[in-house]
């Protein structure tokens, strides 16, 4: 069941907005998201939060500066998506700008798996030997494996951003937004975002000792391209930090000033930087970096983000292609067998879904759980094998459902079931023994049913209500995609009565429309749906600008219709 929602605006604030100089219609969009204050949508670098809110944030630049100093051995060891693989492309290309020794490790997933594990630990000392191991997006919840390090006489730097457990880690230094007593305020920051942070507090630390001036300091600008990529991609809540973050890596992507990775895999995806939004890093750019870590080796995305060499860069980004393609067949041929795992599956009399299939990909499973998840509105796992009587889930939620505290409880209520676990509100990981896939299933839907009320089962497009008629225009549509929308900070969708002039079905999939509204007509596309309407509907849209031919024309992208 779809629902339309109108978000409220509160018309105060729309109209302070309004007089601070923004568009009237971005003024009630931002409203509506609920700012009420211009300075809020700064997206200049002075408006940041400052390093120093970020707890032990200055220890962790005092104990990289005196390693520098000595020119100790470090290695960074990277999570293996799109967050970890900026993450560490920023750390590696900021700590040798300040003249850091240093290399990176991204062991294979299915063979080591997640986070700073003992193994890894003992990986990185035979190959790297380092006296020290950064974490770059992971190592809040390695506990064993730091404590591994530590026997091994190698200190160990964690900077991640997920939620931490009962116990941390006895690292070094912890720079973690989520970790107790941390009062950072923004809490979304992704792993890339917290890397580059202890990047500016290591560069002022350095400028205290006399290494640097304002004017010799390496510039760390430079690394805005890779530290939006990786916001976007890793779906953090886009809050006016994350924005400013993001809008500085949009703008040198826009300007051509980027890493010769990020050029080439606009390049291959077939989109162009002068125009980059957030859709193009989180769409186009990320999944091709994540498919390497879903299917293969993560080291492959890091070489494109770390090369210099466009012609490198180039031949990198076709290999990421390449392997993204493969990703998508195998997503659509373990999609279709979900299905059929879920053929008696009755939405009404469920509140969660857990799906197992001997045959699955481990790396895939998460873009699976995110298309049931989308499909049927239910906090979703799927799961594929992990060798030995082990079976690996990847899972996704709806709002109001925290999945990795669902799973806690899980674990609380049945020590037994799960073996490790980790993650967000939206998405975390587990491992479980094959044999105890149909319990913790039942044990899951049994905290879903405690906990999500069938108004929350209901799927809910959120809308800015009507559009007015002078801006159906590509002008404002320029307008809109100049802004930073996503996670947290939905883009617009508007929502209108129209009557329905002609309706047809394109490529035997999508409902292809032309509308009309106060005696003006669009054209309008209802992608992977072909119900017919009747002849007024009920439209919640996004606009587009189609180019075809040469002219540019505004097009509606339908979310929902229902009758008028």
């Amino acid at each position: 069941m779809t629902r339309i929602f109108t978000r409220p605006c509160p018309l105060r604030a729309a109209e302070m907005l309004r007089q601070g100089g923004i568009h009237p219609v971005l003024a009630r969009l931002y409203a509506a998201r609920g700012l009420s204050d211009p300075q809020e949508l700064s997206s200049e670098l002075s408006a940041m939060t400052p390093p120093g809110a970020l707890l032990h944030i200055d220890a962790a630049a005092v104990f990289l500066a005196d390693a520098i100093a000595r020119q100790a051995r470090m290695v960074i060891v990277a999570d293996y998506d799109c967050d970890g693989a900026t993450a560490c492309a920023v750390a590696l290309r900021g700590l040798r700008s300040m003249g850091a020794s240093i290399d990176f490790i991204v062991p294979n997933r299915f063979e080591y798996g997640y986070g700073l594990t003992p193994e890894i630990v003992e990986l990185t000392a035979r190959e790297k030997q380092p006296d020290i191991i950064i974490t770059v997006d992971n190592g809040i919840a390695s506990i064993s494996g730091v404590a591994e390090a530590n026997r091994r006489g190698i200190a160990v730097v964690v900077t991640d951003h997920h939620l931490p457990g009962d116990e941390l880690p006895a690292a070094q230094v912890i720079v973690n937004p989520n970790q107790p007593g941390c009062g950072f305020p923004s809490k979304h920051i992704a792993g890339v975002g917290v890397v580059f942070y202890v990047l500016l507090a290591l560069r002022a630390e350095l400028r205290r000792r006399g290494i640097f001036d304002a004017q010799t300091q390496p510039k760390l600008d430079h690394l805005l391209d890779l530290v939006a990529l990786g916001t976007v991609a890793d779906v953090v809540r886009l809050d006016s930090n994350n924005r400013i973050l993001v809008a500085q890596g949009l703008k040198r992507m826009r300007a051509g000033r980027m890493h010769a990775g990020v050029a080439a895999l606009f390049r291959v995806a077939g989109r162009n930087p002068r125009n980059a939004n957030p859709f193009d890093l989180g769409f186009a750019l990320g999944p091709r970096l994540n498919a390497a870590g879903r299917l293969e080796d993560m080291s492959l995305g890091i070489a494109c983000l770390i090369t210099d060499d466009e012609t490198r860069a180039w031949e990198l980004a076709q290999q990421l292609n390449d392997i993204n393609l493969k990703r998508r067949e195998i997503e659509a041929e373990m999609q279709d067998a979900a299905l059929l795992h879920l053929d008696s599956f009755e939405p009404a009399n469920s509140s969660t879904i857990c799906v197992f299939d001997p045959a699955w990909h481990q790396g895939v499973i998460g873009i699976v759980a995110s298309r049931l998840k989308e499909k049927f509105f239910r906090p979703t796992i799927t799961f594929a094998p992990g060798g030995d009587g082990w079976i690996k889930g990847s899972g996704r939620s709806i709002p109001g459902f925290h999945l990795r505290d669902a799973l806690d409880l899980v674990s609380k209520k049945a020590p037994t079931l799960i073996d490790k676990f980790g993650g967000h509100a939206m998405a975390a990981g587990l491992t479980l023994r094959a044999d105890a896939f149909e319990a913790f299933a039942a044990a899951f839907e049994e905290v879903g049913r405690a906990w999500l009320s069938s108004q929350q089962l209901e799927r809910v497009i959120e809308t800015d209500g009507p559009l007015e008629d002078a801006f159906f225009s590509t002008d404002f549509i320029s307008l809109m995609d100049g802004q930073v929308w996503g996670q947290g900070f939905a883009p617009p969708v508007f929502c209108d009565d129209f009557r329905v002039v002609s309706q047809r079905i394109l490529k035997e999939r999508h409902l292809k429309l032309l509308l009309e509204k106060n005696g003006a007509r669009y054209d309008a596309i209802w992608f992977g749906h072909t119900d017919a309407l009747g002849e007024r509907a009920k439209v919640a849209f996004r606009l587009d600008a189609n180019e075809y031919n040469g002219v540019t024309k505004v097009q509606l992208l339908v979310e929902h219709a229902e009758p008028a």
